[in-house]
């Protein structure tokens, strides 16, 4: 039986990690789905168990730590313990810096609170009962998180900052049998930079990326639960973000240069 939490299961990645685990697992499966979307997050869960998977579906706030926590003793006590944690709940953003008043410089704390703290928050309270376990966990960081990207400051920060927490806590965990898998996807077929922030801190509309190309939800979710499978310390999705990756270290003006160019003309800085 896998007992798996996963967070920002209402659309997206999320969604589409719950659905391929359920259609992999069906009744060996005990899931519990964490979202703000109330509709959405229960028309995933219906998915889910009609492919035969038990699951509890808990309506959280990722960015309230209280919410995280009580996530956590929820699936626990359905369930009786718990064997992997996907932190996947998160927002986007695009702005350039100097676009963003000193009133609306707010919102740069609340991407946080989500994307890094209620990540933070999840584990903390999972791990008792993954070190019982020796469970995994999985952080779902962005090429973002690798590679600074103009216009992303804020996401850039809040995904960096999820690298280097999970990279530590890997280290820490080894010991205990714990692994933890960072996945650093690039451009994916989603609406989450359509939700995302703008520079007033309000639903973006569109995306300052160009995104032809942009890999499937269904591939990215795949990767990311192959590596879970798998228990890598890192899914770094994509040839350019590996190249990139390895370019910064002997080449970083090009890096830059490769991000600038992945920005549309409309939203390129001057």
């Amino acid at each position: 039986m896998a007992r798996i939490i996963i967070t920002g299961a209402s659309d997206g990645i999320g969604a589409e990690m719950a659905r391929q685990l359920a259609q992999t697992h069906q009744s060996r499966l005990q899931l519990t789905l964490a979202a703000r979307n109330v509709g959405n997050l229960q028309a995933v869960a219906e998915q889910c168990r009609t492919l035969g998977a038990q699951v509890l579906e808990v309506p959280t706030d990722v960015s309230e730590e209280a919410q995280c926590r009580a996530l956590i003793d929820a699936a626990v006590q359905q369930f009786g313990g718990l064997d992997a944690l996907i932190n996947n709940a998160g927002v986007s953003a695009h702005a350039l810096f100097e676009q963003v008043s000193a009133q609306d410089l707010g919102w740069y704390e609340r991407l946080m609170r989500i994307n890094l703290w209620g990540s933070v928050w999840c584990t903390h309270a999972a791990l008792p009962h993954l070190k019982t376990s020796q469970g995994s966990i999985v952080a779902v960081s962005s090429l973002a998180g690798l590679i600074g990207v103009p216009g992303r400051t804020a996401y850039s920060a809040s995904k960096f900052a999820m690298a280097g927490f999970f990279e530590a806590l890997r280290i820490e965990l080894k010991p205990a049998g714990v692994s933890v898998t960072t996945a650093y996807p690039g451009v994916v077929d989603t609406r989450i930079r359509y939700h995302g922030y703008n520079a007033r801190g309000e639903a973006a509309g569109v995306s300052g990326l160009k995104e032809d190309g942009a890999m499937t939800v269904a591939e990215c979710a795949r990767l990311i639960l192959d590596g879970l499978k798998r228990r890598q310390r890192e899914v770094v999705m994509t040839g350019k973000g590996k190249l990139g990756r390895f370019i910064k270290l002997i080449a970083p003006g090009m890096v830059e240069d490769m991000a600038l160019a992945a920005l549309k003309d409309d939203v390129k800085p001057h």
